[in-house]
C-alpha cells in the first residue's frame, strides 16, 4: 500500500487538476487523489466526516482562486474546525499568485505548511510528498 492514502485537490482548473492527479498517480506514494471544484464541497466533506479519520486525507492542496468558496474562505472555516477533526491534515497552497501579500498572507496561517506557486512540476510534487512523508529526511530544502 502507498505511503499516503489520500491527496485532496481543491481546485476548478479541471486541465490543470487533470495533469497535477495523473502525476500525482503515478509516484505510486499515493492510494487516491480526491478533487473538489470549490472550497465549500470540500468542507463539508471534512466535517461530514471528522468522526471517520479513514476517509480525511494526508494532504490538501488547496487553490485560492474559485468560485462558491475560495481557498481563503476554505481556510477561514478549517481554522475553525481544526482542533475537532482528530487527523493532522497538511495544507499546502497550490496558487498562479506570486503576490507577496497572498504568500505573507498564508504563511501566517499555522494550517498552511506552505506556499506553492503554479505549474508545480512531477519533480516538485514528489519531493512534497516524499518529504511529507520523510519530514526528518536531511535533503528537505527550507521552507523560508
Amino acid at each position: 500500500m502507498p505511503p499516503i492514502k489520500i491527496i485532496t485537490l481543491i481546485d476548478d482548473d479541471q486541465v490543470y487538476v487533470f495533469l497535477t492527479k495523473k502525476m500525482i498517480e503515478k509516484t505510486n506514494l499515493v492510494k487516491e487523489v480526491r478533487v473538489y471544484e470549490n472550497g465549500l464541497d470540500a468542507i463539508n466533506f471534512i466535517k461530514e466526516n471528522m468522526g471517520n479519520l479513514d476517509e480525511l486525507p494526508e494532504i490538501i492542496l488547496l487553490d485560492l482562486s474559485m468560485p462558491i468558496m475560495d481557498g481563503w474562505q476554505f481556510l477561514k472555516e478549517f481554522v475553525k474546525i481544526n482542533p475537532c477533526i482528530g487527523k493532522k491534515i497538511t495544507i499546502y497552497i497550490h496558487s498562479s499568485s506570486t503576490s507577496l501579500a497572498d504568500i505573507k498572507r498564508a504563511k501566517e496561517i499555522e494550517e498552511v505548511s506552505d506556499y506553492i506557486v503554479k505549474p508545480v512540476s512531477k519533480s516538485s510534487l514528489i519531493e512534497l510528498i516524499k518529504n511529507f512523508i520523510n519530514p526528518d529526511d536531511p535533503l528537505k530544502l527550507s521552507k523560508e
